[in-house]
C-alpha cells in the first residue's frame, strides 16, 4: 500500500474503531532462549514467567528472525525483514524506507501513550518521534488519565555479558554439577559454570518480570491489559547468540489475554495452553497493530497472529545472519514445526570466526583450546570448521542440531521443500544480503537501501541471486560457469564469481587464476578484495604480492571507509603468514573510526587489527 493511501486507511480505521482500546504491556529479556520452567526446562528457576504462561499461552515455535540484538530489534520495530531494508548487519545504520513508520508511531496516531524502558539499538534511523518516552524511567504511570498505553520493559540482566560477570558464591542459585551441557559444548568446569550462571541470570530476570506484573496488578490494570513476554534471541553462550541454529533463533513467547480482550486473542488461544504456529519477530509489529484495530499496511512483511486482522498460520518462519561485529557471514534459515533448514552462502568460513566480544566468555576460549589440542568429539569440533552449503535438522529427534540430514536420502523431499521455501522468501523480499554491504551503500547513495529492492535497474535480484546460488554451490563440475561470472556486467554477479572460486580453494583459484588476476582491477572494491584473498591464499608468489597491494590499499578506513577496511582486514586475516608484509601498516591503523557513520563500528577496527597482529607474532 502506498504511504498516502495507508494514511487514509489509518484515518478511517481510527474513526471507525471503538474509543476503548486494550492496553498492551511488553516485557522482554535479553539473550535467553526458552530455558524456562514453563517450556519444560527442569533446571530453570522462573516462577513468575511460569505463572504468566499458566494463565496465558506459549508459542513453541517462535524465533527472533535474527540471532543477535540490533537486527532482531530492527525487525520488531519495523515489521520488515532487515535483509529487505539493508539493516541486517550488526550495528549498521540505514535509512527507514521513505514514507513508512515504525509501528509505535501508528499506535501514537490512535492516541496510545508509548513508552520504552529502555533499549532501542535499531539499525534503522528513526523516522521522527517513535516513543513518548524512551529511557530507564519510562512507565505507563506517566500517561494522562484514560489514555491507552503500549509499554515496553526490557531486562538486560540475562545478557551475554552477565554470564561472565562473576556472581558471589553466596548468591548462586544453580549448581554447576547439574547444569545441562549441549552435545556441541565440551563438558568442562568453564562450560558448567557459565551455563549455571546463565540460569542464575534467568532467575534474576524472572524476578524483574514479576515486578512488572506486580506493578500492573497494583494499578488494577491486569484485567485491562494484554501482556506479551519474549526473549530477544537465544542464549549468550557461544553457538547460540549470533548463529542461525535453533539455539540462536528460538525464543520464548507468551501472550496473555484477560477476559475483556479475549475476542482479540489468537484463534487457537487456550489459557495455559501452547501453540505450535511458526512465529517470527517480523510478525510482532503487524500483530500489535491488529490488536489496536489497525489493518497492518501491506508493506509490512510479517503476519498478524492475533487481533482483528490475524491471518492463517504460515508454514515457516525465516531467519538470517549477516555481519556480526567485525566478521562477515551470510546465512539464511527456514524454521518449521519440526525441521530446520540452513543455507550457508559463505561456506569457506568457519562457524566460530573470531569475534572479540564472544571470546571474552570462558566457554568460548576453552572450547577453542580443546579443539586446537585435538581433544573434542566430532560434534564439538564442527563449530571450528568450515560450513557445509546446506544443513537440515530434525528438532524433535536432535534438539542440539548435531546431526546434519542434508545428505540423508530419506530426507531429500523435506530438504527440497525447505530449500524452495528459502529461495521463494528471498525472491519475495528481494533480499539485499546478496549484495555486499558496501555495494548496497554505494548503489543506494543518499536514498534508503530499500529503494534497491523496488528498482531492478539498480539491483537485478534474480541475476545476482542466481550467481550466489551457483557461486557458493561448491560444485567443482561447474567451475567454468562459476569463473565466467567474473565476465558479467553486474558487480554483484562478479562478486559471487570471485567468492565461488575462493570457496573451492586451490582447485577453484588454480582454474580461475586468470579471471581473478583481472578482477584485481575490477571497478568494484569488494570484487577486488575477494579476488585478492583468493590469490593471496592460494596463488603463487607474484599473486600474493599483487593481492597485498590491493588489500593494503583498502585496510585504512580514513581513505576508503570502515566497511571496506573491515572487509579487507577479514581477507588479510585468512592469509596468515602471507600477510606479514602488511604488519607495520596494520599496526598504524586507527582502532576505531566513523562511529556515527553508516557502520557503527563498535571497536571492530581495533578488534581486527589486534587479532591479525597477535597471529603474526
Amino acid at each position: 500500500m502506498k504511504p498516502f493511501f495507508a494514511a487514509i486507511a489509518l484515518a478511517l480505521a481510527t474513526s471507525a474503531f471503538s474509543a476503548e482500546r486494550p492496553n498492551i504491556l511488553w516485557v522482554s529479556s535479553e539473550d535467553n532462549g526458552p530455558e524456562l520452567g514453563c517450556f519444560g526446562d527442569t533446571y530453570a528457576t522462573s516462577p513468575h514467567i511460569d505463572a504468566l504462561a499458566a494463565k496465558g499461552m506459549r508459542y513453541t515455535n517462535a524465533i527472533s528472525t535474527a540471532p543477535v540484538c540490533a537486527p532482531a530489534r530492527t525487525t520488531i520495530i519495523s515489521g520488515m525483514y532487515p535483509v529487505a531494508t539493508g539493516s541486517q548487519h550488526m550495528r549498521s545504520r540505514a535509512k527507514m524506507p521513505t514514507g513508512l513508520k515504525m509501528f509505535p508511531q501508528y499506535l501514537q496516531d490512535l492516541g496510545y501513550y508509548c513508552t520504552n524502558n529502555s533499549k532501542e539499538d535499531y539499525n534503522l534511523i528513526k523516522p521522527g518521534q517513535v516513543w513518548d518516552e524512551s529511557s530507564n524511567q519510562a512507565h505507563w504511570r506517566d500517561r494522562s488519565a484514560n489514555t491507552p498505553f503500549f509499554a515496553v520493559f526490557n531486562h538486560t540482566i540475562s545478557h551475554e555479558s552477565q554470564i561472565r560477570n562473576r556472581i558471589p558464591a553466596n548468591a548462586r542459585i544453580h549448581d554447576p554439577a547439574d547444569a545441562p551441557i549441549p552435545a556441541y559444548h565440551p563438558d568442562t568446569p568453564e562450560s558448567r559454570d557459565n551455563w549455571a550462571q546463565y540460569y542464575d541470570r534467568i532467575a534474576m530476570m524472572d524476578a524483574r518480570v514479576g515486578n512488572n506484573l506486580r506493578e500492573l496488578a497494583e494499578d488494577d490494570l491486569d484485567e485491562d491489559t494484554i501482556i506479551v513476554y519474549f526473549g530477544d534471541h537465544g542464549s549468550g553462550m557461544p553457538r547460540s547468540k549470533r548463529w542461525t541454529y535453533n539455539s540462536g533463533l528460538h525464543v520464548p513467547l507468551i501472550v496473555y489475554f484477560p477476559e475483556k480482550w479475549k475476542h482479540l486473542a489468537p484463534k487457537d488461544y487456550e489459557a495455559g495452553g501452547a501453540s505450535d504456529r511458526p512465529v517470527g519477530f517480523v510478525d510482532l509489529a503487524p500483530t500489535m497493530l491488529s490488536l489496536a484495530g489497525i489493518e497492518p499496511p501491506s508493506w509490512m512483511q510479517g503476519h498478524a497472529f492475533a487481533g482483528a486482522f490475524q491471518t492463517e498460520a504460515p508454514d515457516y518462519a525465516y531467519g538470517f545472519r549477516g555481519r556480526m561485529d567485525e566478521r562477515y557471514d551470510l546465512c539464511r534459515a527456514v524454521r518449521g514445526r519440526r525441521y530446520h533448514y540452513i543455507r550457508n552462502y559463505n561456506p569457506h568460513r568457519i562457524y566460530g570466526q573470531f569475534v572479540a566480544y564472544m571470546f571474552q566468555t570462558p566457554t568460548t576460549r576453552i572450547w577453542k583450546e580443546l579443539y586446537d589440542a585435538g581433544e573434542l568429539t566430532e560434534a564439538q569440533s564442527r563449530f571450528w570448521e568450515t560450513k557445509p552449503v546446506e544443513e537440515l535438522y530434525d528438532l524433535w529427534e536432535d534438539p542440539d542440531e548435531v546431526h546434519n540430514l542434508a545428505e540423508a536420502p530419506e530426507h531429500q523431499a523435506t530438504l527440497k521443500e525447505m530449500r524452495q521455501a528459502q529461495q521463494d522468501w528471498a525472491r519475495e523480499i528481494h533480499d539485499l544480503g546478496f549484495l555486499h554491504e558496501w555495494e548496497v551503500a554505494h548503489r543506494a547513495g543518499d536514498a534508503p537501501p530499500y529503494l534497491l529492492t523496488q528498482m531492478p535497474e539498480l539491483y537485478d535480484f534474480d541475476r545476482v541471486f542466481a550467481a550466489a546460488e551457483l557461486g557458493t554451490s561448491q560444485d567443482a563440475t561447474r567451475l567454468a560457469e562459476i569463473a565466467a561470472l567474473l565476465d558479467r556486467n553486474d558487480s554483484g554477479e562478479r562478486y559471487w564469481g570471485a567468492l565461488g572460486l575462493l570457496t573451492l580453494g586451490e582447485s577453484g583459484v588454480g582454474f580461475g587464476a586468470a579471471y581473478l588476476r583481472r578482477a584485481l582491477a575490477d571497478e568494484s572494491p569488494v570484487v577486488q578484495i575477494v579476488a585478492a584473498e583468493a590469490l593471496g591464499r592460494f596463488g603463487n608468489e607474484s599473486d600474493t604480492e599483487a593481492a597485498l597491494e590491493v588489500l593494503g590499499r583498502y585496510i585504512n578506513p580514513k581513505t576508503h571507509g570502515t566497511i571496506l577496511a573491515i572487509t579487507a582486514l577479514n581477507a588479510v586475516d585468512y592469509m596468515d603468514e602471507r600477510a606479514a608484509p602488511l604488519r607495520d601498516q596494520i599496526a598504524a591503523l586507527p582502532k576505531d573510526y566513523d562511529k556515527n557513520g553508516p557502520y557503527r563500528s563498535n571497536g571492530s577496527m581495533g578488534n581486527m587489527s589486534s587479532k591479525i597482529l597477535a597471529d603474526l607474532e
